[in-house]
């Protein structure tokens, strides 16, 4: 059978020469014309063996491999669609919430700001602070009202006539619409003005002209910050009105105070009736700061471990 195998090297060598491929350029087919007439000295097909298989091997295709830049443009964008699910999910919330609180008897808020304030008011964990953030209650957006909460701080002394000159009060103020909110120390009402939405924040200067105190450079820690908010859930959630202000301020404080070796603030928001909601309930994201207790006219919420330990 040698002579067999010489004639199938001939032949297939011959195809070789004859039609030449690359690796871009598909097998032929059918073999040319002038092959297929290729007559080999005393080769018959009588003689060649059934088994031998002279087709060309089948085309090998290649399936290039993912990019990276593909792979992170649709991680990028299901990450996208989590994220406008998640918005969408909060503004729905919002506007549950804010038809709630406009539905609410006037005459029910009232007592509910009283309930609130005095509950905080009459705390030990209020009473023992030396110094704390809180906002400024706005009646248009609706807010916990925290009037009586600023004129206690506010006061040089307290019922039993002892000085409170030592605790500090700072205050938020909007500088930008890019979450960029500072808390600036106050000693009087005297100290406030209204901005261009008529809400009450404090003059950057004081009287002397001189720069108040950021609680973000100042020499001591604050104890808490008393937090505004739309709503929160049972789970320690909170819900604001979509600017980012507090989550960005409470995360830069929180990252100081465990720079400096600071205990860290306790956390705690006040709330309607209304706007307390089961646990997890609100969607949030990382960014979003939770809370520590919650004041309800009913009494205080104690949700993290913080406030287990430190409002008890």
């Amino acid at each position: 059978m040698g002579w067999l195998k010489k004639a199938s090297r001939k032949l297939v060598t011959a195809v070789a020469m004859t039609h030449p491929r690359t690796l871009a350029s598909p097998p032929p087919t059918t073999l040319p014309i002038h092959i297929l007439n290729y007559k080999t000295p005393h080769l018959h097909s009588s003689t060649l063996s059934p088994h031998l298989n002279l087709r060309p091997p089948p085309r090998l295709t290649y399936a290039p491999p993912p990019s990276s830049s593909a792979a992170s443009k649709t991680m990028s964008t299901e990450a996208a669609l989590d994220h406008d699910t998640l918005l969408k999910q909060k503004r729905i919330l919002r506007t549950k919430v804010k038809s709630d609180l406009k539905s609410m008897d006037p005459a029910q808020r009232a007592q509910e700001d009283i309930a609130i304030q005095k509950i905080v008011l009459e705390a030990p964990w209020y009473k023992s602070c030396k110094g704390l953030c809180a906002y400024i209650s706005c009646s248009s957006l609706r807010e916990v009202d925290t009037s009586n909460l600023l004129s206690d701080v506010l006061q040089t002394t307290n019922q039993d006539g002892h000085s409170l000159m030592g605790r500090k009060l700072y205050v938020p103020r909007v500088e930008d619409k890019n979450r960029h909110m500072r808390m600036l120390k106050i000693s009087s009402v005297d100290d406030l003005i209204a901005n261009s939405m008529n809400i009450l924040e404090p003059n950057p200067v004081d009287a002397d002209g001189n720069e108040r105190e950021d609680v973000m450079l100042a020499n001591d820690p604050v104890d808490m910050f008393i937090l505004p908010g739309l709503a929160f859930d049972k789970s320690g959630r909170r819900l604001g009105r979509g600017g980012g202000y507090y989550d960005t301020l409470l995360m830069n404080y929180q990252n100081l105070a465990k720079e400096r070796g600071w205990k860290q603030p306790l956390l705690i928001a006040l709330s309607y009736s209304v706007q307390i909601l089961d646990e997890n309930v609100i969607p949030v994201a990382p960014y979003d700061i939770p809370i520590d207790a919650l004041v309800s006219p009913s009494g205080l919420i104690l949700i993290r471990q913080t406030a287990f330990e430190r409002c008890q």
